[in-house]
């Protein structure tokens, strides 16, 4: 199939593109600087053209939309811990843009839309742990209600126009080329942190429960999805198991065989205690479920540190 990846040179994106090309599909990179996070092979494979252009101006990227069967949309302009900063420009970024893909999707006839959402955020404090689709969505920052309203979008789109959209909700993805000195991502600023011998700086006392997914086990469910032909839309992507962060400090212990200085900070008011998502749909329904635990995927994110 002809696919388009919007936000191929991020973490997320550059992987998926290499499996797309690897399936043999012909592959469309939309982002706004080229070649990011994108490995040499996958920008010399014949199959991949890079597209340059912003969301944020449909004019700009209707052209390649008319060009492809199946749309990835994994592009976003914010963060969890900075969205509630500006939720203006949340706004403006993100839900604008969306809106134009959305948009270009439905003039341009595509096949397939497939968005990554946000598992760790549009569902807020839970009230049941593991989490499942049907929980309520009280997402307690800005990220997660524009990634809950665009998916409110996605389902108008089918309602009133039979765009095919899915929904991805994804836990907290970690994996080789995340950049290590991002304001993003415990696993590799522990990671990091830890090797130069600085502090680990945990919000709280370390008690807070997150799911963390190996990037490579979240690629595997994004091709899963592309291979869906049933009536379910929303699927939660984590590991189905959560870990504290003391405890993810125990492991990286382990793993460099020495003791950690941790700074514990106070708390933040948009960090949820607990998030572990119920994978039980995905598995059901699209056959998938993670291979990688957290083990391995801390000695496979080390390997490529050192």
């Amino acid at each position: 199939m002809k696919i388009l990846v919007i936000g191929a040179t991020g973490f997320l994106g550059s992987y998926l593109v290499d499996a797309l090309l690897m399936a043999d599909h012909k592959v469309y990179g939309l982002a706004r600087n080229f070649p990011g996070l994108l490995c040499q092979k996958s920008i010399e494979n014949p199959n991949f053209t890079p597209y340059t252009a912003d969301i944020i101006d449909i004019n700009q990227i209707l052209p390649v939309f008319n060009s492809v069967d199946v749309v990835y949309h994994l592009a976003y302009g914010s963060l969890p811990h900075t969205s509630n900063n500006n939720p203006h420009q949340d706004v403006k970024s993100n839900i604008n843009g969306s809106l134009n893909v959305l948009e270009a999707s439905r003039l341009s006839s595509i096949r397939k839309l497939i968005f990554v959402s946000s598992g760790g955020t549009v569902y807020g404090v839970p009230k049941v742990v593991p989490i499942s689709e049907t929980h309520t969505t009280e997402p307690i920052c800005s990220y997660g209600i524009t990634k809950l309203t665009i998916e409110k979008y996605i389902y108008l789109y089918r309602h009133l126009y039979g765009l095919n959209g899915f929904i991805l909700r994804v836990a907290n993805p970690y994996g080789a080329r995340q950049r290590l000195d991002s304001a993003q991502g415990v696993i590799p600023i522990f990671l990091r942190r830890a090797i130069d011998s600085e502090p680990l700086k945990i919000m709280g006392n370390g008690s807070i429960i997150r799911d963390f997914i190996h990037i490579t086990d979240l690629t595997s469910a994004l091709l899963a999805v592309l291979r869906y032909c049933g009536h379910e839309s929303i699927f939660n992507v984590g590991s189905g198991e959560g870990i504290s962060l003391l405890s993810l400090v125990s492991k990286i212990e382990v793993l460099l065989e020495r003791r950690l200085q941790v700074e514990f900070l106070n708390t933040r008011n948009f960090d949820v205690p607990t998030n572990v998502l119920s994978i039980d749909k995905a598995r059901s329904h699209l056959g998938w479920f993670p291979k990688v635990s957290i083990d391995d995927g801390l000695k496979k994110l080390y390997k490529t540190i050192i």
